[in-house]
């Protein structure tokens, strides 16, 4: 499904997956710096329509290349700056980027685990679950949607 023919009418929240939505995804690789980051089409002409549609748009990552050491924090930290960057020159916004490093699957941060819901639902007492949209590329996405309680959309 594209970006664009997503229903989010009736959501206040959206939680979306960044490599395979956001940006294109590096078959067998990581995104470990900008100049690997791809948009994918529409992505900020949907985001700039999203933005004055709901109340908050939060990004939900697992980022394992960190955690392999293929690239730092900072690497990542500087992608995240430029993107947002990018989606706000359009007329988006990204709220906050929860992200998890962890290599390991016990770790509850850890899509699909709902460890970063839970931190969202922390820093934004007025998120409701019953109100939130996760769109997703990946069966760990829609699973970390159903451990949330909250509807999941595959792209």
């Amino acid at each position: 499904m594209k970006l664009s023919n997503i229903e989010i009418s009736g959501y206040d929240t959206l939680l979306l997956d960044r490599d395979g939505v956001i940006n294109r995804l590096r078959l067998n690789d990581y995104v470990k710096c900008w100049a690997e980051f791809e948009f994918l089409p529409e992505v900020l002409d949907v985001m700039a329509k999203w933005s004055k549609e709901v109340k908050h748009i939060f990004i939900v990552t697992n980022q394992r290349g960190v955690g392999k050491g293929l690239m730092t924090e900072g690497d990542l930290q500087d992608i995240h700056k430029r993107m947002c960057h990018e989606i706000k020159k359009c007329g988006g916004r990204i709220d906050k980027i929860y992200y998890c490093t962890s290599l390991t699957e016990a770790d509850n941060r850890r899509k699909p685990g709902r460890g970063m819901f839970d931190e969202i639902l922390r820093d934004y007492p007025n998120v409701k679950p019953s109100d939130c949209l996760m769109i997703g590329d990946s069966e760990s996405d829609m699973k970390f949607a159903e451990n949330c309680g909250i509807k999941g959309i595959t792209v």
